[in-house]
């Protein structure tokens, strides 16, 4: 975040927006946002967003609200607290040795994408059957709380909608996808006692996590704009509804660097 204060213009999502649809960015600008609603988020970084006087926008998926943990965490904590061998095949999840990090790292990945396109509430119960295997107790603190999210709404940073239950829209019919959409953006709104235009697709690749369906609910639905996860930044024509965003995973400030400014030179996918 020095290097992003020193080296970027940060502006709040909204007023991006509004200055992408006027062609009026500034050179070099930037947005930060978080997506689902970790309670981190405001006690790790909203520290670190004041200190630098920097704003922000937190993408929540109201269904976690309240200290709940996200599915794909669970089976997370669950194959970090598994003994050597985890054997879910009697849920059709296949049967792993876990006898290093990488073992470990390879399970995750493995039941995640095994569990990530199947209906909502089938992924729920298969997860909970993981939780039960290994005696998994239920998380209270992971999400933020109502009170949580109100204190990190008051402090400035913005807050979008990021759906209910975190579903792969793509695998809903249109009135699920539609009910998730709003209702999420309803919740929020009541939480915050404020207005909520923005919002990101979950897992946010289009072409397969959304289409272009999805994204006129999104405008149906009373969201003024919407961020992807398709990587690179916008330009004078990209769609609003479709911004891409980059991942910043790396370790140095040097090489955060160079991939933001690589993402200038990205081209960006798009629902056609």
């Amino acid at each position: 975040m020095d290097l992003v204060t020193d080296a970027f213009n940060v502006l709040p999502l909204t007023e991006a927006v509004a200055r992408l649809r006027r062609k009026s960015l500034p050179a070099r600008a930037v947005c930060i946002t978080f997506d689902d609603g970790y309670a981190n988020n405001l006690t790790v970084a909203l520290p670190i967003l004041k200190a630098r006087k920097l704003p922000a926008t937190v993408f929540v998926s109201t269904g976690f609200v309240g200290g709940a943990r996200m599915w794909n965490d669970t089976v997370i904590e669950a194959v970090r607290f598994a003994p050597r061998q985890l054997d879910l095949e009697p849920m059709g999840l296949g049967k792993y040795v876990l006898g290093s990090t990488d073992e470990r790292r390879a399970a995750i990945t493995a039941l995640i994408d095994r569990l990530k396109y199947k209906p909502p509430e089938e992924r729920l119960m298969r997860v909970d059957d993981i939780a039960r295997v290994v005696h998994l107790a239920p998380a209270h603190d992971v999400m933020m709380s109502d009170s949580q999210l109100r204190t990190l709404s008051a402090a400035g940073v913005e807050i979008g909608g990021h759906t209910v239950s975190h579903p792969i829209l793509t695998r809903l019919s249109d009135d699920q996808a539609r009910a998730e959409i709003a209702n999420g953006r309803q919740q929020l709104q009541e939480i915050i006692d404020a207005p909520v235009s923005l919002f990101a697709y979950p897992n946010g690749r289009p072409g397969q996590d959304y289409e272009q369906r999805h994204v006129k609910l999104v405008q149906s639905c009373g969201f003024d704009a919407a961020v992807s996860t398709s990587w690179g930044a916008c330009r004078a024509d990209t769609d609003i509804y479709q911004m891409p965003r980059v991942a910043p995973w790396d370790q140095t400030p040097a090489r955060f660097a160079a991939r933001l400014a690589s993402a200038y030179l990205s081209k960006v996918a798009a629902v056609a």
